[in-house]
C-alpha cells in the first residue's frame, strides 16, 4: 500500500513541476515582451507600469 502511495505522490509531483514550469515561462514571456528590447529591460517603461496612474 505504501509503494503506490509513494508512486502517487512522484507522479503529482512531476505534473506540478511542469505546470510550475510552463507558467514561469509565460510570465517571463510576457514580461520579455513587455519591458525588454533586445533582451535589455527598459527601466523607465517598467518603473511608469509599476507606479501606475497617481492621480487616480
Amino acid at each position: 500500500m505504501i509503494e503506490p502511495l509513494g508512486y502517487r505522490a512522484k507522479e503529482h509531483n512531476e505534473e506540478f513541476k511542469q505546470e510550475k514550469a510552463r507558467i514561469l515561462n509565460s510570465f517571463t514571456k510576457e514580461f520579455l515582451d513587455l519591458f525588454c528590447d533586445d533582451g535589455i529591460i527598459d527601466w523607465p517603461k517598467l518603473v511608469k507600469f509599476n507606479s501606475g496612474n497617481m492621480d487616480k
